[in-house]
C-alpha cells in the first residue's frame, strides 16, 4: 500500500512539473507573439507557480506527511534520547 502511495505521489509530482513546463512554454509563446509583455509574463507565471505550490502544500498537509522541518525536530529529539540512554548505560 505504501509503495502504491509513493508511486501515485511521484506521478502527481511529475505531472505538476510537466504542467509548470507547459505553462512556461505557453507564456513564452505569448511574449514572442507580442500578446504579453515580459513583465506581465513574469507576474502571471509567478502567480501560477505560487498557486501550484499552495495547492501542493495543502495536499501534503491533508495527507499528514512529515515535512523536512518535522524530521529535523524528530532527529534532534532522538539525539537527546540517545544521549540520555548512553548516559544511563555508562553509569553501570
Amino acid at each position: 500500500m505504501a509503495d502504491l502511495f509513493k508511486k501515485g505521489l511521484a506521478v502527481g509530482l511529475g505531472l505538476a512539473q510537466t504542467g509548470v513546463e507547459q505553462a512556461e512554454k505557453a507564456i513564452n509563446q505569448l511574449v514572442e507573439k507580442g500578446e504579453m509583455t515580459k513583465t506581465e509574463a513574469k507576474e502571471f507565471f509567478d502567480q501560477y507557480y505560487e498557486k501550484g505550490e499552495d495547492t501542493q502544500n495543502k495536499t501534503l498537509n491533508k495527507l499528514n506527511i512529515a515535512t523536512k522541518e518535522d524530521m529535523k525536530k524528530i532527529e534532534a529529539r532522538l539525539a537527546v534520547v540517545e544521549q540520555r540512554l548512553n548516559d544511563l548505560t555508562s553509569e553501570d
